[in-house]
């Protein structure tokens, strides 16, 4: 049986951080259950975050009007991406899982990390108009994300000051990762460890370590599919009429942000959603 790998995105900048010490945890419990473990330590190696023409080697296919997505795309099929990018390619190529590691930035990803979504996941390699969501590219890989917070549980809840947490994941986990296709697992979120006690920390770690053993084994969040849409320009893009019909009678919205001006699924980005076979709700594969 080939060697699993799975691949570590992290980005935080001191060595004494909390932070690495969970991603210690990842690489020390997945490389004893055999995996190949990969960090991109995104700090160390200085990687680039702007996403510019830089990241093309050779001639423009339209220099009067530089389109990031689109001489990528060209670059990509031809061989043509910066040394750093095609690295990070192989690297996800390489991977059935990828962690991403993280202290949570306002609401989102640090800069580095959001310039490493922005400049590997290229248009042609990760996505594209046929590749996309359920039917994406990245279908057979996992993904989760892993991050600390300086706000506590209570700030991130629905009546809390700071918001929905699903809601706040919905960009990321959705409209990154999903929308590449990967199979998204539930957050790891480490609450507010900079204001926790020592063993609290260490029980977060402990647990973390528990988690990474039945890791791949998880079910992952749930997602609308595509085929509950109408993919064509015409149609809009938007949800089927009979499909939409026949969520009138159900109590919640689709997912977080189909909600269709309904309560949100509870704990839709962060919890795994048990539905019934009556259910318009969709597998987590879809």
């Amino acid at each position: 049986m080939a060697q699993k790998t799975a691949l570590i995105v992290y980005a935080h900048q001191t060595s004494g951080s909390f932070n690495a010490a969970v991603r210690d945890v990842a690489v020390q419990e997945l490389s004893d259950q055999g995996f190949r473990v990969i960090v991109s330590d995104l700090y160390a190696m200085n990687f680039r975050a702007n996403a510019t023409q830089d990241d093309i080697i050779g001639d423009l296919k339209n220099p009067e009007f530089f389109q990031y997505g689109e001489e990528t795309m060209h670059a990509w099929m031809e061989g043509r991406l910066s040394d750093d990018i095609m690295a990070e390619h192989r690297k996800v190529e390489e991977a059935e899982l990828i962690v991403f590691q993280f202290p949570l930035y306002w609401f989102s990803v640090p800069a580095i990390m959001k310039g490493w979504m922005d400049r590997v996941l290229t248009q042609g390699f990760a996505f594209s108009l046929e590749k996309m969501y359920n039917n994406g590219i990245f279908k057979e890989k996992k993904a989760i994300l892993s991050f600390t917070t300086g706000a506590t549980q209570t700030m991130f809840r629905p009546d809390g000051i700071s918001g929905d947490i699903n809601i706040t994941l919905w960009p990321l986990q959705n409209g990154t990762l999903h929308f590449c296709g990967f199979q998204v697992l539930a957050p790891q979120i480490f609450w507010s460890p900079g204001h926790c006690p020592a063993a609290v920390r260490t029980a977060m770690l402990e647990g973390w370590r528990v988690r990474l053993k039945g890791l791949l084994a998880e079910k992952c969040l749930t997602f609308a599919p595509c085929e509950l849409f109408d993919l064509s320009f015409q149609g809009g893009f938007m949800l089927w009429p009979k499909v939409r019909e026949e969520c009138e009678s159900q109590p919640f919205g689709i997912t977080t942000g189909h909600h269709l001006g309904k309560p949100l699924p509870p704990d839709n980005q962060t919890k795994v959603q048990h539905t019934d076979e009556n259910s318009v709700k969709p597998s987590c594969r879809n």
